[in-house]
């Protein structure tokens, strides 16, 4: 009989991504989700509530992606580093705020690009910072949905970042407007964070300086007459096992033909991190599958979450610093790692930790040579290859098809197998000609082509100029497609697209 798929495996697994994509170490969100469980049962929550504590505190950050381009333009190319730097005053008020993020923006650069980052931030940060955290909430809360979490959940996703007074993003709700499990989740990452970088003192001064600010006064008085316990729980020793161990009553399962829909909610979730790459991991998992009949099932679900780890990179322009360049060819192995924990997707881990390695030795992460590679993994190295090569600036139609073969023909056989290159542009061609049927949502053909330059992070000016329109008019098919995709950001369309197989 087959094992039924534990949601809390993969929300475990989602939040080790969210750490790598908020500078944090692996398993915070963990130690936050057991500190959201300590401090409920502190508070004496009524544990019906309790599977939307732990769900929030899991998964507040799946949304990270969806702004992450956004960030690190605001950043000076990190938003990793501001992510970190934001991290423990995230609730601060505004003087300690800027006190504590200024002097992490573009910290690689001499010091005018950096003194010109902080002018920027000044100039136009909360303006940012509220049109990401709207773009982090949607997209947290469409993917939330896909994985088959209840309401509750999904509304107290929107409400992550939300404050006590008001003054939060990105409704700007109040008190207890704002569902109990985000006020939880607001707290236990707070108690997480600050315990573990400043101390306990540090955190009590800071939980009270919060309170009725940022954070419930009553759950702050709660936090500080049982702040030990929560320390305590913070600092849990295998923070994997016990939050599994500790997922509360009627255990969330999901059937085991569900698992290329949950897998794909991880794929749309990392490549949200670039526009540019949006759809870009169901790509490669529908190529490889196309190429590799005999091993379809295996490559398309490597090929799905291969890239997990990518949201380790920053999203700004590659900026050429040896540290970057080392969490690029790293990446392969983080989604190795968060894959090897599940046991639904451990038989594809090592495989999805291939994709970027080479038949001469000069891939990464492993530098593997052709003896060590199966051919499942010259499928998917050729089928992602291929996929980069069709990657085009943001306000530019797609690199045409044959341009890319040919540059992906000219890999074999020195780099990549001849075979697998074959099949992979044998299964592109096929795919080219399949037949369309109409558009979901009732969008014309034309609303369909700029959903993807918008999708992929282009400007409605960049629209215009590719599609030989006015601004005018790529505004109006802008709302259209809002309005009939019921979305209000380009995460939310992006993440509708790769649903409805637009892109």
């Amino acid at each position: 009989m087959t094992r039924p798929l534990r949601l809390a495996e993969f929300a475990a697994a989602a939040s080790l991504a969210t750490d790598l994509g908020m500078g944090q170490p692996l398993e915070q969100g963990l130690r936050t989700c057991l500190t959201a469980l300590e401090l409920a049962d502190a508070a004496g929550v009524d544990r019906g509530l309790l599977p939307e504590v732990y769900y929030t505190a899991l998964l507040r950050f799946l949304g990270c992606t969806a702004d992450a381009a956004a960030a690190a333009a605001l950043a000076g190319g990190d938003e990793i580093a501001l992510r970190a730097a934001i991290a423990p005053v995230l609730g601060a008020p505004p003087r300690e705020f800027l006190r504590a993020v200024l002097p992490g923006l573009a910290p690689d650069r001499a010091l005018l690009p950096r003194l010109g980052a902080a002018a920027v931030f000044l100039a136009r940060g909360r303006e940012t910072l509220r049109a990401g955290v709207r773009a982090h909430c949607e997209a947290g809360e469409v993917l939330a949905a896909r994985l088959g979490l209840p309401p509750g959940t999904r509304a107290a996703l929107r409400a992550a970042f939300e404050t006590w007074d008001g003054r939060g993003f990105p409704d700007g709700v109040a008190g207890e407007e704002i569902p109990l499990p985000a006020r939880i989740a607001f707290a236990a990452r707070d108690i997480e964070v600050i315990g573990r970088l400043r101390g306990r003192e540090a955190l009590s001064a800071a939980l009270r300086d919060r309170s009725g600010r940022s954070l419930d006064p009553e759950l702050v008085g709660t936090a500080l007459r049982h702040l030990d316990g929560l320390l305590d729980a913070a600092g849990t020793e295998r923070p994997w096992d016990e939050a599994l161990r500790r997922e509360p009553a009627p255990l969330a399962v999901l059937p085991a033909d569900r698992m290329d829909e949950v897998l794909a909610v991880l794929a749309d979730f990392a490549d949200l991190k670039v526009p540019a790459r949006a759809g870009f991991s169901r790509d490669v998992a529908a190529l490889a599958a196309s190429a590799a009949p005999d091993h379809a099932e295996a490559v398309r679900r490597a090929g799905l979450v291969q890239d997990l780890g990518r949201v380790a990179v920053p999203a700004g322009p590659a900026s050429g610093s040896l540290e970057v360049s080392e969490r690029l060819r790293l990446h392969p192995y983080y989604s190795e790692r968060i894959l090897a924990r599940i046991p639904a997707t451990a038989p594809l881990a090592r495989l999805a930790g291939l994709h970027h390695e080479r038949l001469d030795g000069s891939g990464y992460y492993r530098g593997a040579t052709a003896g060590d590679l199966p051919w499942e993994a010259k499928v998917l190295a050729a089928a992602d290859a291929f996929r980069e090569l069709l990657i085009a600036p943001a306000g530019r139609q797609q690199v045409p098809l044959a341009d890319a073969a040919e540059a992906l023909s000219r890999e074999a056989p020195d780099r990549l197998d001849r075979e697998a290159v074959d099949a992979v542009l044998a299964a592109a061609g096929a795919r080219g000609r399949r037949t369309r049927p109409a558009w979901p949502a009732g969008l014309t053909a034309r609303e369909v082509d700029v959903l993807r330059l918008l999708c992929r992070g282009a400007t409605k000016k960049e629209v215009a100029a590719a599609l030989g329109i006015s601004p005018a008019t790529a505004d109006h098919h802008v709302r259209h497609i809002y309005s009939k995709t019921g979305c209000s950001t380009r995460a939310g369309a992006a993440l509708y697209a790769a649903g409805h197989d637009l892109l």
